[in-house]
């Protein structure tokens, strides 16, 4: 493809509202809609599921099936207890970091819109020194400003409501993306822009292309595993988020060794199809498209293992988006990763024939 930018003022104002619209696990269905909305004029047809996966497809009658895929949810809290003094207590929804609570403000989700709160911590002049706490799911709280239990349930707090961060999207230096959930809101982001791609290219494939953004991945796979029993696809190409490791207080012999703006990161697991890894490397190599690579013991964490353990097994494969500050408000990734993956994934389509088994055997 051309060596021009591919990231546009269109597609750069998605990104900005798709990520500064709440998804919280188990309600990702506004986020979805955007997400359709945006990739709409570039597909055939869409397939939604039951708890709210989304797929747009290229070519549905196609026999042979090609899925790239995204998830779409955040990690988020849960209300779990009003105390009489009306302090909130909360429990994970996915897997929020409680060391990053203290002083944030949250939405919490209600009925009728969302009513904000803050979490509260000991001010550190009230605090022993001598047997500092840390923060801890069962010790943080949140304020919303109530002085007992009725006024917070006048709110139409009540036990079950989601909460999220507000935290939006911004640039830092031009050229790297923060906000929260960037993990992975930008899966979901860069396999509709290859769907644009190739729209605006004329590429006509000869396959069926399901582009996937499925729900609940943060709780365990389980969109993905209910998606791919629908589309039963013949391969697929996963896109997440992994860890840069050159922060401070990573180790890199345990984590190995992945730089934001070196370029999208192939998995090594035995989840990953290894002839579908070769053809994604040769397709970076050929096409000068820098890569990194990552060894991923037992299981990805990713869709990457429900849709390969789908169906009698699906030849898959994972191209992480290398990121920084996993699970915080302030994940951040750089601008050439993000349209190198999508780069990656544009041009191994292109390089699939359709049909093929992918056997160890032939």
């Amino acid at each position: 493809m051309p060596k021009t930018k591919i990231l546009n003022n269109k597609s750069m104002s998605f990104l900005k509202e798709y990520l500064n619209n709440a998804a919280p696990t188990g309600h990702e269905w506004e986020g979805q809609k955007l997400w359709m909305n945006y990739l709409r004029p570039y597909v055939d047809e869409f397939i939604t599921d039951s708890y709210g996966s989304a797929v747009g497809v290229l070519n549905p009658n196609s026999k042979y099936k090609v899925v790239i895929e995204g998830h779409a949810d955040e990690i988020s809290w849960y209300v779990n207890y009003i105390s009489e003094n009306g302090l909130v207590y909360v429990v994970r929804n996915g897997g929020s970091d409680h060391q990053i609570a203290p002083s944030k403000i949250v939405n919490i989700h209600t009925k009728t819109g969302f009513v904000k709160g803050v979490f509260g911590w000991p001010a550190i002049h009230t605090r022993d020194r001598s047997r500092e706490q840390t923060p801890k799911p069962d010790n943080i709280f949140i304020d919303c400003g109530c002085q007992t239990k009725e006024q917070v349930e006048k709110l139409g707090v009540h036990v079950g409501c989601v909460i999220t961060y507000p935290d939006g999207f911004h640039v830092l230096n031009k050229t790297n993306f923060v906000c929260r959930a960037l993990d992975n809101r930008m899966g979901g982001f860069m396999i509709a822009e290859v769907a644009r791609l190739l729209h605006e290219n004329k590429k006509t494939l000869p396959f069926g292309l399901y582009i996937t953004n499925s729900v609940q991945e943060e709780v365990g796979l389980r969109g993905a595993e209910m998606i791919t029993q629908t589309i039963k696809p013949d391969m697929a190409i996963i896109t997440d988020v992994t860890h840069d490791t050159t922060t401070p207080m990573i180790n890199q012999k345990k984590q190995g060794a992945v730089k934001n703006g070196d370029g999208p990161v192939v998995a090594f697991a035995p989840a990953v199809q290894q002839k579908l890894r070769e053809l994604i490397i040769d397709t970076a190599e050929t096409n000068n498209i820098p890569f990194q690579r990552s060894a991923l013991s037992r299981a990805t964490g990713t869709d990457t293992d429900a849709f390969a353990y789908s169906n009698g097994g699906v030849p898959s494969a994972l191209i992480s988006l290398p990121l920084r500050y996993m699970h915080t408000t302030v994940e951040m990734v750089n601008k050439d990763d993000v349209e190198n993956v999508i780069k990656l994934i544009y041009e191994t389509l292109l390089n699939v024939k359709g049909g093929e088994t992918f056997s160890y055997f032939d």
